[in-house]
Parts: C-alpha cells; structure tokens; sequence
C-alpha cells in the first residue's frame, strides 16, 4: 500500500521518530514486566496484594461450597449479626450526645454550608429527644431508643464514622460491599466465600429484609458479585419464605424424594465429566441445599412454637404490625444464628422508591414524627435480640453489627423539620464477640459535624469485622479482571482499640 492511501496513524508508524519512540518505551515496559516477575509481582500464580502481602485462597471444595473453612488466624467471633437501618440513622438524635446544639439551639451554624445534598441549610437543632446516662458506663443515649440505651453497658460505639458519599444507594453499597459503585461482592458473601458454613442444612449467608421489602440498593447488599454465586446471600423473612420450596399440592412427599434421589445421581455423572468447574458445583449445590431447605426452613420459620415469653419480650404481638413483623424478624434472627448460619443480615427499613421517613430512617421532614416511628419499630425487638444472644450464651461467638450508612446534620433543612445526610461523622456499634464492653471510641466535633478525634473510614470499619472473623483484609482477595478485589480495596487499618 503507497503512503498516500495509508490512515494518518498508519503513517505515522512509519515515520522513523515515531518508530524509535515507541520502540523505546515498549523495551520500558518489558523491562519493568521483567522487574516485577523478579519480585513474585507479576506472577499470576502467586500474586501479590496491593498491600505487598500474597492473597490467601480458601480451599474449597468445589463439589460442598458451603463447607466449614479455618480463617487466617484465631478469630473471637464464629459468627455475625449485622442489623442495618437503611435511610441513614441520625446520630445526634440517638448515640452521639452533643451538648452544643442545645447551646446554640435556633442559630446559624458557624463555619458550616449553606446548602446540603437536599438544599439550603436551617438553624441548630438540639435533639429531638432527651439524652440521659445509661448504664453502669453513665453512656449517653437519647429516649428515643430506650430500650436499646438500657444495653449500653454491651455495646462499643464507634462515633468518628465517615463514608465517601451522601446518597442512599451508593452509601448502601459502600457500607455493604466496599465500593459505591454495584456489582462488588457483600460482606457477608466475602466471610462466606472464605469461611464456609456450620450449618449443612441451611444457607451460609441469610439475609432478613424488612417488612417492607428491600432497601434502596435491593439484593446488591447481600449479593456475590463477582465471587462465586454460592455464596450470596438468602433473603427470606418471618414472613416470606424463601421462593420456589414449596411442593406442589398434586406431589406426594415419596415422589419428591425420589426426583431428588434421581437429580443427584444425575448431577454426579455430569460433574465427573467436569471436575474441577467451581460455578457448575456451585449450580449443584445450591439445588442440594434447596432441596434440604424444604424440609428445615418450615421449622425454622415456626415461631409460634416459641414460648410465650420469648413473643412478649420481643413484642412480636404488641405494637403497630409493622413492629410485630420486625420482632418476628429479630426471633427468626435467632433461631438461624442457633442453627450455626455463618452470617444473618437484619434489615430494619426498606425503600426501594424512596420514602422520605415512612419506609426508613431517611428523615428529611418530620423528623420527630418518621424517627420515632422508626424507632417505635426497632428499639424494644432488636434489644430483646440482643439480650436473649447474651442469655443464651451466643454473644460469645458472634458479633453483632448496628449499622446504618451515614449521619444526619446538626441543622435542620431549609424546611425547619428534617435534617440533612451528613457523610462526614456518624455513629455505629458493635457487641458481643472480641470488642470491648461499655467502651466508646473516637468523636465527632462539638456540633457533630465531622469526625474530629481518630477518624474512622468504612473501610477500617469492614477490616475490623474480617478481623473479628479471624480474616485478614489485606489477604481475602479474589482474582478477577486483572485486579486482586477485595472488601477494603486497598485501603483500611483494623481498629485495634476496641478490640479485648
């Protein structure tokens, strides 16, 4: 082909300068390729963490997913309960008790924005709720939660929490998976994927949404992402069992036991013919695991065999009915933790459309109306939960999360009744396995504003659950698209002051 029919591109690799320019940086490249093979940095057998520490692979057996694995290292907690309040709780109506803001109640706040996520910005507000001392710990916690304020003595606040955005969605995501954006794996699917299951009949990794349906970010926080589908989570409440386990009523039980007698002995031929393919096994056992789940599930679901006393502690029969569904949640909560499920996610609001306060915490008008609301439904169920995990001896291996995904400000909106996401300081606790009791680390500002004493990411938050776990951060990685993933991305420090 003559130059003048050549694309300008193809001319230009031609041209001699052009030549030796890219010559000399293609000879770069390869010398550095050569450098960091010499490193164990390029080896796609043994490659190495952002961190500069080797990931560590679960072993698992690709014909039982779901079967118990060590972690890295002696963990305090076998188990974990994560009970997350989509809609953002505010901090400085419930935990994060700031006397200023009764100080300076109905002025403009000093040195902070006029406009937030939703518009401009009010006066202070004091909480909308007393604060009053808790505890042989003296914690200050507000009536608005009192049930949960009497459990001070239990729990280990972390008050200096900040996260990278103030929008639902990508808060739920960062929260649960490590990243705003979707398609990451959860936490829970992450603890799954590297410790297994000590229950053989039930799912590894449950999810409890709410009454009300699911978040904002739906099934994205207790997905599997790019981890094998395995290990996402279940979701299923009191309420709803899981879809498709029920045998049709034309069906008699002997039939179905021989159909899954036959789908085994079919299912084992075809993985002979592929050892070794990890989504195949996958596919396999979770049909396995559906199969044994019709017979457990109805009887983990069956509350009402519960003794009176156990529904009146928890107000499964008190209350609005959302409030007995949510304490119906928090017993079956229970039961599965009982039961060995590695990790159980308790969701107390939904909001998949938004809600503005009715369908979770996301108060930004009426706030003294939709949190107490909120609160009407949350407080005495999941404290009962609490309490009877302490009672039965369970807090000792399993580590219960409250959570929520960011704040809410010190000023109200320019409507005067709601308050703003603030993504720069809010409140979340730990109790149970491996943290210290009655014990408060880190402060936001006099106002709560920002975090201002130890500032605490999300990251460092998820890394000291995987720790709890006896996980490290910086080693559970999975390979995929080039890049070693994992629940921290390449940040997080494990909060060791809170740790016994």
């Amino acid at each position: 082909m003559s130059p003048e029919h050549m694309t300008p591109i193809g001319r230009r690799l031609l041209d001699r300068r052009s030549f030796m320019k890219n010559t000399g940086f293609s000879l770069g490249g390869l010398g550095l390729a050569h450098l960091l093979a010499g490193e164990g940095l390029a080896s796609s057998e043994n490659p190495a963490e952002f961190s500069g520490k080797s990931p560590i692979r679960p072993d698992i057996d690709p014909d039982n997913p779901y079967l118990s694995r060590k972690g890295h290292f002696q963990g305090a907690a076998k188990q974990v309960l994560v009970i997350y309040c989509p809609g953002a709780v505010s901090h400085v109506d419930t935990f994060d008790y700031k006397p200023a803001l009764a100080k300076f109640h109905g002025q403009k706040p000093p040195g902070m924005p006029a406009v937030t996520f939703e518009g401009p910005s009010g006066n202070i507000a004091k909480p909308f709720w007393e604060f009053k001392p808790r505890g042989q710990s003296g914690k200050m916690t507000s009536d608005l939660l009192p049930k949960m304020g009497e459990l001070a003595d239990e729990f280990c606040f972390v008050h200096s929490l900040h996260t990278q955005t103030s929008a639902h969605p990508q808060g739920e995501n960062f929260i649960n998976t490590g990243f705003t954006m979707e398609g990451f794996p959860s936490f829970g699917a992450w603890a799954t994927y590297a410790l297994g299951s000590e229950c053989e009949d039930l799912p590894a990794f449950v999810a409890i949404n709410d009454p009300r349906g699911l978040a904002r970010s739906g099934k994205n926080n207790f997905g599997s992402g790019f981890l094998p589908a395995a290990f996402q989570g279940t979701d299923f409440n009191s309420k709803n069992p899981p879809a498709n386990l029920g045998r049709p009523m034309d069906y008699s039980a002997s039939d179905d036991k021989n159909t899954v007698d036959l789908l085994q002995r079919l299912n084992a031929k075809h993985l002979e013919k592929y050892p070794g393919d990890a989504n195949l096994a996958a596919r396999v056992a979770s049909y396995e695991l559906a199969g044994q789940m019709q017979i457990t599930v109805p009887e983990i679901m069956n509350i009402s065999n519960e003794p009176e006393s156990i529904h009146k502690e928890y107000g499964s029969e008190s209350g609005t009915e959302l409030k007995r569904e949510y304490a119906k949640n928090c017993i079956l909560a229970r039961r599965l933790l009982e039961k060995g499920v590695r990790v159980v996610q308790l969701f107390n609001g939904s909001d998949p459309s938004g809600g503005n306060g009715i369908t979770n915490w996301d108060s930004h008008s009426d706030i003294a109306d939709t949190h107490a609301m909120q609160a009407e439904i949350m407080d005495q169920p999941t404290a009962a939960l609490i309490h009877d995990l302490k009672r039965r001896g369970l807090l000792e291996d399993t580590l219960v999360v409250w959570c929520t995904e960011f704040g809410r400000m010190p000023f109200l909106q320019g409507n005067g009744t709601g308050r703003d996401h603030n993504p720069e300081a809010f409140t979340c606790f730990f109790a149970g396995a491996g943290v210290k009791k009655g014990f408060s680390y880190g402060a936001s500002d006099e106002y709560g504003f920002k975090a201002a004493v130890d500032p605490t990411s999300l990251y460092d938050f998820n890394a000291t659950i995987l720790h709890l776990m006896g996980l490290d951060h910086e080693r559970l990685s999975f390979y995929h698209n080039g890049l070693e993933r994992r629940l921290t991305n390449v940040h997080g420090h494990v909060i060791n002051d809170i740790l016994i």
